[in-house]
């Protein structure tokens, strides 16, 4: 990773089915080198029923975008 990215940055997509949008990194996943993007690939995850979640239901998830895809926007 030649890029120091952080929580916070503000980022564009300069490959893929999302580039040219920009957008905040909400959360990092250094391991599988996966960032989320706010308002960027956001997909929605159908939870069975549990006791602890009675009626079940849509959750949103962001899905992560790889770091090689990401350029941080400079000030």
């Amino acid at each position: 990773m030649a890029q120091n990215l952080k929580i916070n940055d503000t980022v564009k997509i300069i490959s893929g089915d999302n580039k040219g949008k920009t957008g905040k990194i909400v959360k990092m996943d250094p391991k599988n080198h996966k960032a989320m993007i706010e308002g960027v690939e956001i997909r929605e995850r159908h939870m069975k029923k549990t006791q602890y979640n009675p009626t079940g239901g849509k959750k949103t998830i962001h899905v992560g975008i790889d770091l090689s895809n990401l350029k941080k926007e400079g000030k």
